[in-house]
């Protein structure tokens, strides 16, 4: 039977392991250039907040063609959970026009508080290690509501992320009859990493982990 104490420390690695893979910058521009009409170039980008508790990123998501103006801002918080597993907690910011550039200006990351996060209820990811990579879905339930063109609808996601890159499905569907709304009809789309910021993560978040115990 596994111990309160190993249990914890498990969590941390996992953590630790997850946020090493995960921080930097992602591009589906192959996937994007092979199937024009059904994959837009897309950027992700997660990069570490070191002011803010441990496991806290920035999240920034834009159309390759319009980097500076990205359509989804957040900031993440990866906590250890139940049975080795990690949650991902998401927050919109109050301002986001603020810190359109936050991504790529240090300053400008350093000024996002606690005070300007906004928890989004029931978007949170749970995330399990498996083999050699990770996956996450978000919780079940249709309680993460999104905007799509002036209609309600809650999403259902998933993503697997590995040393080769990530891959995401997101799918939206109406609140009411659970119709199929928006989002991939041909499949995941494929991230390869084209930046690695994991040697951004501060030596005190990867000591919490270590000297868990």
């Amino acid at each position: 039977m596994r111990t309160t104490h190993s249990t914890d420390r498990l969590s941390s690695n996992t953590l630790i392991q997850f946020l090493r893979l995960l921080c930097g910058k992602y591009s589906n521009e192959e996937q994007a250039l092979d199937n024009p009409p059904l994959y837009s170039h897309i950027l992700i980008s997660y990069r570490p907040l070191p002011h803010l508790e441990q496991g806290s990123l920035l999240l920034h998501q834009a159309y390759a063609v319009a980097y500076g103006s990205p359509y989804r801002l957040r900031v993440v918080q990866i906590k250890p959970h139940d049975n080795g597993g990690l949650k991902v907690w998401s927050h919109k910011l109050r301002t986001p026009e603020r810190f359109y550039t936050a991504i790529s200006n240090v300053t400008l990351r350093a000024q996002i508080s606690p005070e300007d996060l906004i928890l989004l209820k029931g978007c949170h990811y749970t995330v399990y290690a498996d083999a050699d990579s990770f996956r996450g879905s978000l919780e079940k339930g249709c309680r993460c509501l999104v905007q799509r063109n002036g209609q309600e609808t809650y999403l259902v996601s998933e993503f697997k992320l590995s040393s080769y890159g990530m891959k995401t499905i997101d799918r939206g569907y109406d609140v009411q009859t659970h119709k199929y709304l928006w989002g991939s009809v041909a499949g995941a789309f494929c991230f390869k990493r084209t930046v690695d910021w994991s040697t951004e993560l501060p030596q005190n978040w990867l000591m919490e982990g270590s000297n868990s115990s």
